[in-house]
């Protein structure tokens, strides 16, 4: 119980500690970290679903395994979202497009040079 009421959390070197890293907040390398671990539990295909559980009937096509780091991760969301006409967002790492897109993706992923797979029924 002490131990973890212990942490350091400003020191007068670096200022305010991230609590995760023990750096200063400047210069965290947490979501470098998280980028990593996630990218390396991946095992290199793309799986494309279509999910409505949850969005009150309305269908959207998820993307999921795409072994790319955060920020290019979020310019492909952007990409896949304008060609398809629709909205959508980007989620833990898992690009959510509206409506059912899932032929369009395979498509444009395929083109990138991504193995893709359509996943579910």
């Amino acid at each position: 119980m002490r131990d973890q009421l212990s942490n350091l959390v400003f020191s007068t070197e670096k200022g305010a500690l991230c609590p995760g890293c023990k750096e200063a907040v400047d210069s965290c390398i947490c979501n470098q970290l998280s980028d990593q671990s996630r990218i390396e539990g991946l095992d290199g295909i793309v799986r494309i679903r279509r999910e409505t559980s949850g969005r009150k009937g309305k269908g959207v096509s998820t993307v999921t395994g795409v072994p790319l780091a955060e920020k290019e991760l979020k310019a492909l969301a952007k990409k896949l979202k304008q060609q398809c006409g629709t909205g959508g967002s980007l989620k833990d790492g898992v690009i959510e497009i509206q409506g059912d897109h899932r032929d369009k993706l395979k498509q444009l992923l395929e083109k990138q040079g991504f193995t893709v797979k359509l996943a579910g029924g």
